[in-house]
């Protein structure tokens, strides 16, 4: 091969791999303006208009938000791994590290009581006639239309509570 026939034919690859580089960053310009442009739609409305989107779960869903609809759903895995615990050890447990392995209750969601926009709580309920019970709570981190308290006790009922810390006579939300 001759020396001009290299060249054009070295040539001929630079301008591929310079058009495939100009169209890579073009590509990437257009979806930075995209993502960019859909990032400030979704800043500029309000937080009425996004809370107000919650889409539910299944039907007769009670969450009136993704944040709650995660809260309830903790709620519900401690209630289940609590009745399959009491009916392998005749008693309810004193933590929630005890339930890890119980049902889907694992370890991880034990370590920690930051549940997103939540606290979680649990304590065992000895005022029970026969010493056996536990009470939950879900505290949100601050209360308003989309982050109601939640309470729930060893009769597996949970209330729920928009003004106040949620207790036995929250209505039932379950």
């Amino acid at each position: 091969m001759n020396r001009g026939r290299m060249r054009r034919y070295y040539a001929g690859i630079l301008a591929v791999g310079m058009m495939g580089t100009g169209l890579a960053l073009a590509q990437g310009q257009m979806s930075g303006q995209a993502s960019a442009q859909t990032l400030a739609q979704t800043t500029a409305q309000p937080s009425s208009q996004l809370s107000g989107t919650y889409q539910p779960k299944f039907p007769g869903d009670p969450a009136r938000s993704e944040s709650e609809a995660q809260a309830l759903g903790y709620m519900r895995v401690v209630l289940r791994a609590e009745r399959e615990y009491k009916k392998r050890h005749s008693k309810y447990t004193d933590s929630l590290a005890a339930l890890a392995g119980t049902g889907t209750f694992t370890k991880r969601m034990a370590h920690s009581t930051e549940r997103g926009d939540y606290t979680a709580s649990f304590r065992p309920n000895h005022d029970r006639p026969n010493h056996d019970g536990f009470v939950l709570t879900m505290t949100p981190k601050q209360m308003d239309a989309d982050h109601r308290s939640f309470y729930a006790e060893e009769d597996g009922v949970i209330h729920g509570d928009d003004q106040k810390a949620a207790d036995m006579d929250s209505p039932k939300v379950k």
